[in-house]
């Protein structure tokens, strides 16, 4: 069978369509907590936009590879979510269940991939079903630490981090305000669990 002719090629284009839509999601998403001084959480989030970015690049080339020698148009029809608003905390949620939602999908994809004969494809789509689950368990800690108000609170001392002037302190509460360089608590490095580090 050739790729231009499977539901592989289709779920491709499907694929790359809601990367690039997560993507943007995620950069509204940062620029909230951004303007609202949470500038930890918007490098966080906008390190998973760019790995979504490069998600909807990996996709693109398998199209690219295609038999076609140009792509003028793929007919998809796929929804997409439009549930993210202005509320942070809630934000947090929406884009972990986003994540859930991508990851299934991918491991649908993989499987007719699979059954269609294209296992380079299938082995992409699984790549980065596990990545989109990684991504659902950062933002789900985010919103537990956020909701739970434990952000820059600990229950023992750990290492502070001021990423603007490399200020360090170990105590169990953040500074409120940076004794170096004034920078405000919200560019403190959030403390993820180890196995969420990236």
């Amino acid at each position: 069978m050739k790729l231009k002719d499977s539901k592989t090629y289709k779920n491709l284009a499907r694929a790359y369509m809601g990367e690039c839509a997560a993507r943007t999601r995620y950069e509204f998403c940062e620029y909230g907590f951004r303007y609202n001084g949470y500038e930890a959480i918007a490098t966080l989030i906008d390190k998973i936009a760019y790995q979504e970015f490069n998600h909807a690049r990996v996709l693109y080339t398998h199209l690219q590879d295609a038999e076609l020698k140009q792509i003028d148009n793929i007919d998809i029809a796929a929804g997409y979510p439009f549930k993210e608003k202005w509320d942070m905390l809630s934000n947090l949620k929406l884009l972990k269940e986003d994540e859930l939602d991508e990851a299934k999908a991918y491991f649908e994809f993989e499987q007719v991939a699979l059954e269609e004969g294209f296992a380079d494809i299938a082995k992409t789509f699984k790549m980065i079903h596990d990545v989109e689950e990684r991504h659902a368990k950062v933002f789900e800690e985010l919103y537990k630490q956020m909701k739970d108000k434990t952000l820059y609170k600990k229950a023992k001392e750990v290492a502070w981090v001021c990423p603007n002037c490399g200020y360090v302190s170990f105590n169990k509460e953040a500074w409120e305000t940076c004794p170096l360089c004034q920078a405000k608590q919200g560019v403190c490095d959030i403390q993820l669990p180890e196995n969420l580090y990236f």
